[in-house]
């Protein structure tokens, strides 16, 4: 098949969930079919366009760069957006000149299957009714669940009109499109319940299990380890929850216990934590998180918002550190009780960290069979075949 990919970011630097899925995905679907890829380039990241031969055979970009949310142009944005019917998150990416460029590649090539790889693609895709949406979260669900979360009033009006704003766009898109191809069992079963659409597939999470291979020998970093993008509000609210609320919990017991949270682009309450205590280590960008990962003794996953599934978790799994997470941090992805921890409350996520710590033969049973769930079923070429048979089967 020759497939168009359409999205609002090349693969490269691989500092986001979804940038890892997808290029975990396209690498292998790349192999037995044609992949032309269309994303918005922005400038600070060069390497992205450079580098999207590893995973398509041909590629095209549009110059697009998104203020930081913290800054002026970006909350003079996020103010002006108050008038507009589009949500912030996918209003930021719509681009009139990628969706020309999308309409002249499909006009000059006759492409098999059209891909919008994240919703906040869609306004930049052509014909989307013969398009099929990846649908990495159900982005209405964050909304909901962050306004849930939210601190002040002025915090909870922001996000309750976000929140109403992604419902009617995404409900549109979604049964707009030819098909939907989601991340889970449970956002296909969200999608079908929010939405009214039933052309719905799933695939599964996948994780390249050689790039997280256990080296013989590892340095030691913290006890407890936090992964993941740290400009997503979701992550924000989890490592805060974490330090103010579980970690004094885990110190009356166990005062040695340090906590490191590794993740690009940390805002100042974040960093702030580390001037605060020592115990708590935040490292902004690194090159490689594996050395982070490998000598950390568990991987947390506090997570109170979010949606679609988390990569971290099976990262962790592949590099052989066990670990807990709470039940929406776990929320879509497969495993057996043996294979992670699951605690809710401040009380539970602090009971099971102490627990753990103090138990290495415990970690090593979870960390064996996690690795072995996740070698067995969740390889990336494994994934791939599954997402390459629903592209070949939709009707």
């Amino acid at each position: 098949m020759k497939i168009l990919w359409l999205s609002t970011i090349f693969l490269h630097p691989t500092n986001r969930g979804g940038r890892i899925r997808t290029l975990n995905l396209l690498r292998e679907l790349n192999k037995w079919h044609e992949v032309h890829y269309l994303a918005l380039q922005n400038q600070y990241e060069p390497e992205g366009f450079r580098r999207s031969g590893e995973y398509s055979k041909a590629s095209y970009s549009v110059p697009h760069s998104v203020p930081p949310r913290g800054s002026l142009l970006g909350i003079l944005q996020a103010a002006g957006n108050v008038f507009s019917p589009m949500p912030l998150a996918v209003s930021r990416y719509h681009v009139p000149g990628m969706k020309r460029k999308a309409a002249q590649l499909m006009k000059a090539t006759s492409y098999d299957r059209v891909v919008c790889d994240f919703l906040a693609a869609a306004p930049n895709v052509p014909h989307l009714e013969n398009t099929v949406l990846f649908q990495h979260n159900v982005e209405t669900i964050i909304w909901q669940r962050q306004c849930e979360q939210a601190r002040g009033l002025a915090e909870r009006f922001f996000f309750r009109l976000q929140a109403r704003k992604m419902l009617a766009f995404e409900r549109e898109v979604c049964r707009r499109v030819r098909h939907i191809i989601a991340v889970s069992q449970a956002d296909a079963d969200r999608m079908r319940n929010l939405f009214g659409v039933d052309r719905i597939s799933r695939i599964a999470t996948s994780v390249d299990i050689e790039f997280f291979r256990r080296p013989t020998s590892v340095e030691p970093f913290a006890s407890l380890c936090f992964l993941g993008s740290m400009d997503w509000t979701p992550n924000i609210d989890a490592v805060t929850w974490f330090a103010e609320a579980i970690l004094p919990r885990i110190w009356k017991r166990f005062p040695n216990c340090t906590f490191a949270i590794i993740g690009r682009n940390p805002p100042p309450e974040v960093t702030a934590m580390a001037v605060k205590d020592p115990r708590i280590r935040v490292t902004g960008t690194v090159d490689d998180i594996r050395p982070y990962l490998f000598g950390s003794l568990i991987s947390v996953v506090p997570l109170r918002v979010g949606g679609g599934t988390r990569l971290k978790i099976y990262e962790a799994m592949a590099a052989r550190v066990p670990v807990i997470s709470t039940r929406v941090g776990f929320e879509g992805l497969e495993g057996e009780n043996e294979t992670i921890v699951i605690a809710d409350s401040e009380e539970e996520l602090a009971e099971a960290s102490v627990t753990l710590l103090q138990d290495a033969p415990r970690r090593e049973h979870i960390a064996d069979a996690a690795w072995e769930m996740v070698a067995s079923r969740f390889t990336s070429e494994a994934v791939a075949r599954q997402f390459s048979r629903i592209l070949e089967n939709i009707d």
